[in-house]
């Protein structure tokens, strides 16, 4: 049987802290959330161009969901590369799917700054930004651990939980991807997804699933 997604995103963060100077992640077990039991759901955030966006902006294709910081030096900027890297090796297949950057430092992380941040990476993967309430409230609805920490010179960096989490069309969580993932099995993870049940090449990472949907042919993950 496959493992829960509230017990994979457990054992996926670290305990902890890494070094300050990489953008930290921690633990946050399920039941600090405020529906432990389920991933997603209802969030109100904007855009970079100032639209609203929604839970529904988020329905009717996979999506992959990492949320992070422009100010963090490395963990961000490596996750962001490493999905752009597969994006544009997945080609007009990469188009299926919603990949999508939260701030969760809307402090400093402007609609401006995040379309600078973003021109970087693949041009696919969108940024949403808000209120830090509701930055707040969408990382508790999709069980993201962060905090801000002090450093030196009155600055202060972010930590946060590290990995990716993928969802299918319909907003129900199937797989993740974890931080440091090697470049074959994030593309495999994200051909898979955009491509539920079709033997796509590189495709066949076994995301969880209840249908046998996913994970049926290929190499596996």
């Amino acid at each position: 049987m496959a493992p829960s997604p509230i017990a994979l995103i457990a054992s996926a963060a670290l305990i902890g802290a890494v070094a300050v100077g990489t953008g930290a992640i921690v633990v946050q077990q399920g039941s600090g959330f405020s529906h432990p039991r389920r991933v997603g759901g209802p969030f109100v955030m904007a855009d970079v161009d100032g639209r609203p966006v929604s839970q529904a902006d988020l329905i009717g294709k996979p999506t992959a969901l990492f949320f992070g910081f422009t100010h963090c030096p490395e963990v961000c900027p490596t996750t962001l590369a490493n999905l752009s890297a597969a994006l544009s090796r997945m080609g007009k297949d990469a188009d299926r799917l919603n990949v999508v950057f939260v701030t969760l430092d809307p402090e400093r992380d402007t609609p401006e700054s995040l379309r600078d941040y973003l021109a970087a990476f693949d041009p696919r993967i969108r940024a949403f930004v808000g209120t830090p309430d509701q930055v707040a409230r969408m990382a508790d609805t999709y069980h993201v651990a962060y905090r801000r920490v002090p450093i030196k010179d009155g600055d202060y960096t972010m930590e946060h939980s590290a990995t990716v989490a993928l969802f299918d069309k319909t907003g129900r969580m199937v797989g993740e991807i974890g931080y440091g993932e090697d470049e074959a099995r994030v593309l495999s993870k994200l051909i898979t997804l955009a491509l539920p049940g079709q033997c796509a090449p590189g495709g066949g990472a076994e995301l969880w699933s209840t249908n046998g949907a996913t994970g049926t042919c290929g190499p596996r993950s």
